[in-house]
């Protein structure tokens, strides 16, 4: 056998035809598992393929097959499980179908998201999978993907726009959950209840506590400014904000949170401050990330199946590619469900409605 190629170029499939003494058509039947190919053959190429090193240059096989076999999958907080759970999603769903995942995460920054798309552009991909930072614009977002690759949009509407800018968008039903989490702690007889965590501006956040107030205006509350604590969609900010539910008296003595993340930070930084989620303050998520069950206590939350909305949404861009979807872009939304458990459920938290007697 031959050397290896030098390290100062791509090796190339003529370097390992040359090696195998194959032409270049019986390699590359090898690297798409082609069974034309004996097995012996197929062992012999492989081996070379990992000694020299050799990578399979997409954009090529793309041009040459007249389409991408990837799509891009850009999400605004990698950090947060959510978005884990979801990513795997996308890419079991895509993986069935042929397609290959390029991930990118924006750290809720459009800035960044502006960079990602660019450089996750010159891959060519398919389509694009996105769920936006805050304050994405959907002109500028059009500048780098252009009009006529599908895009999908997740759960965050779009600056400047009609929700998705015109690209399919998946929601989830975040002003009916967040109602029914309030419904469901003033069931329990809660009237001052918060609602925690998350920025007014992002569209999500906005839906949320839109529900929440439909919940409180509905049972005649008004809902105290000092109710609304805004903070970045973090486990750690989320702690370190807990004290502002008790910069006022009467503090509450529940709150529906943005996310799990938010509400996982603050039931941290209630204990730190002597509370407890469960015994003497009522919490509830957004979610269901699977640390949700586990948490002590183990949260009540909206159950919104991060790893099925993965699914979903790849099953909708590859409809969208395989011009099985319809002419105009559409709007999905995925419903929720809540999930009661001990972060709300503490009898001491049951609390007597005002006029009710023993």
């Amino acid at each position: 056998m031959s050397s290896p190629a030098p390290r100062h170029r791509r090796v190339t499939l003529a370097d390992i035809a040359a090696a195998c003494g194959l032409s270049k058509a019986t390699v590359s039947l090898v690297l798409r598992d082609s069974p034309l190919v004996h097995a012996d053959t197929r062992a012999r190429v492989r081996a070379e393929l990992e000694r020299q090193g050799y990578v399979y240059h997409r954009g090529a096989a793309s041009l040459r097959g007249g389409g991408s076999n990837a799509v891009a999958l850009v999400v605004n907080d990698l950090a947060n499980p959510f978005f884990a759970e979801f990513a795997a999603g996308v890419d079991t769903a895509l993986a069935e179908a042929g397609y290959v995942t390029l991930l990118g995460s924006t750290g809720e920054s459009p800035e960044r998201q502006q960079q990602v798309l660019a450089s996750l552009m010159e891959h060519e991909p398919a389509a694009v999978i996105l769920s936006p930072a805050e304050h994405s614009d959907a002109a500028r977002l059009r500048r780098v993907l252009g009009e006529r690759l599908p895009v999908l949009v997740f759960n965050r509407a779009l600056d400047g726009a009609d929700g998705a800018g015109g690209w399919d968008y998946l929601a989830l039903d975040n002003r009916h959950g967040a109602r029914v989490a309030t419904e469901h702690l003033l069931a329990l007889g809660h009237r001052a209840i918060a609602f925690f965590g998350g920025h007014r501006d992002s569209s999500s956040c906005h839906e949320r506590r839109g529900g929440y107030r439909d919940a409180l205006a509905a049972a005649g509350i008004a809902a105290d400014p000092a109710w609304l604590v805004e903070c970045a969609p973090t486990r750690l900010e989320a702690a370190h904000q807990a004290g502002a539910l008790f910069a006022r008296d009467p503090a509450p003595t529940a709150a529906v949170c943005y996310n799990d993340a938010v509400a996982l930070g603050l039931m941290a930084g209630l204990a730190a401050r002597g509370r407890h989620a469960g015994t003497d303050f009522a919490v509830v998520g957004f979610d269901d990330i699977a640390e949700a069950a586990a948490a002590s206590p183990a949260l009540t939350t909206l159950a919104t199946a991060p790893r099925e909305r993965g699914v979903q949404a790849a099953r909708l861009m590859l409809a969208r590619l395989r011009g099985q979807a319809p002419a105009l872009p559409q709007k999905v939304t995925a419903p929720v469900t809540l999930r009661v458990r001990a972060s709300s459920q503490s009898p001491s938290l049951s609390i007597r409605a005002p006029g009710a007697t023993a």
